[in-house]
């Protein structure tokens, strides 16, 4: 698709050319202004980090077992003391409206429909009690800090009221890393996308910078969340706290301690920092660090049912979608989303049944193996 292609606009039915889940990210090209879908479906930097969430399931291979009873089996995982039907959730993603005119309140009717946990950005250009409101399942906010306190207390309070039941607190992408993917495409966010939970926040003040100070260092980093701030966030409110963006052992341990609720394991899908290691790759020195027991969850590559499976054996209890979402609704709104969860829950249980898992709780490390070189 080039620059000067028209988009065709979101179906209202399946498309009958849609036989597994990753269709939707080929097809959605069709359906996007090509800058639209080089912003979404590129990375940052030279995207070798983009590039390295594919390649970590690519290279990781399903070992079945034979001769089990599978006629039992299900899909169902506890998170945070609800029970879910199954383990994939949709990641939170900004600035839906882009991909469809119905942005996140599609994508929350899609949640609703297939009974998937759903996670709303504080991007999000609708507002959280509006998308709350398409909502009758799991739902977390996902909370960027704002520069005032005042104004990050204010979307904590806003989603205790609307009904979330966690914060998703994102940690690694503090300065958004240029995508030039993106920028050679000569992409610019239309001025009527807007952060529709931050339309009414003050601005603070411009820092004026001394002559020899970083833009970087003492400008954009000035704002940045500290240790203290997480503690802080943790004592201001009544919700349990998920920090997003781990790939640290290290981290995840002292994020334990700290009394957060659970992690997840998570490069931003390529879009913070290039050159960190696969998602995939960094998931089980974070769950040998914390433990069985404690809640981790992944997001940063998912395309298929087989990578769910692959998540979940090397450590994570559940995986959150991203690109895949916004692109299924972009061919077909809420419809378009909700059948894409359907090929992504029905692809897992096919893998599972084939490979003799029953449950989520028998999908277990020896369930894998590197490929070789």
């Amino acid at each position: 698709m080039n620059d000067t292609t028209t988009p065709r606009p979101p179906l209202s039915r399946i498309p009958p050319d849609v036989l597994c889940a990753q269709d939707y990210e080929a097809l959605a090209a069709r359906f996007l202004p090509a800058p639209h879908h080089t912003y979404i479906a590129g990375g940052s930097g030279f995207e070798g980090t983009l590039r390295a969430n594919r390649d970590a399931f690519e290279h990781l291979q399903i070992l079945p077992r034979l001769l089990r009873d599978v006629t039992a089996g299900h899909t169902r995982v506890m998170l945070l003391g609800h029970e879910l039907r199954h383990p994939i959730l949709l990641a939170p993603l900004a600035f839906q409206t882009l991909a469809h005119p119905q942005g996140e309140l599609d994508t929350a009717r899609a949640a609703a429909a297939t009974d998937a946990g759903l996670v709303v950005s504080t991007l999000s250009a609708w507002p959280l009690e509006d998308i709350a409101a398409c909502s009758r399942g799991e739902k977390w906010f996902q909370l960027y800090f704002q520069p005032l306190r005042d104004s990050t207390l204010d979307l904590v309070r806003r989603a205790e009221a609307a009904g979330y039941g966690a914060l998703v607190v994102t940690l690694d992408a503090v300065v958004q890393s240029p995508s030039l993917r993106a920028q050679r495409a000569g992409f610019r966010m239309p001025d009527a996308v807007r952060p529709g939970n931050l339309l009414h926040h003050a601005t603070p003040p411009q820092v004026e910078l001394e002559r020899g100070q970083s833009l970087i260092f003492q400008g954009l980093m000035r704002e940045a969340p500290t240790w203290d701030d997480l503690d802080w966030l943790m004592r201001h409110t009544r919700l349990p706290v998920i920090v997003k963006g781990v790939l640290r052992a290290d981290d995840a341990l002292a994020l334990k301690a700290a009394g957060v609720a659970g992690i997840i394991v998570s490069n931003h899908g390529g879009r913070a920092l290039d050159g960190v290691p696969a998602s995939l790759d960094a998931l089980p020195a974070v769950r040998a660090a914390v433990g069985a027991d404690y809640p981790v969850l992944l997001d940063s590559g998912i395309r298929a049912g087989s990578d769910v499976f692959k998540a979940l054996a090397l450590g994570a209890d559940a995986v959150l979608v991203g690109r895949l979402q916004v692109f299924a609704l972009a061919v077909a709104g809420a419809l378009g989303v909700a059948h894409m969860l359907k090929l992504l829950r029905e692809e897992l249980e096919l893998c599972m049944a084939l490979a003799g898992c029953a449950t989520l709780q028998e999908i277990t490390a020896d369930c894998v193996t590197h490929r070789p070189a």
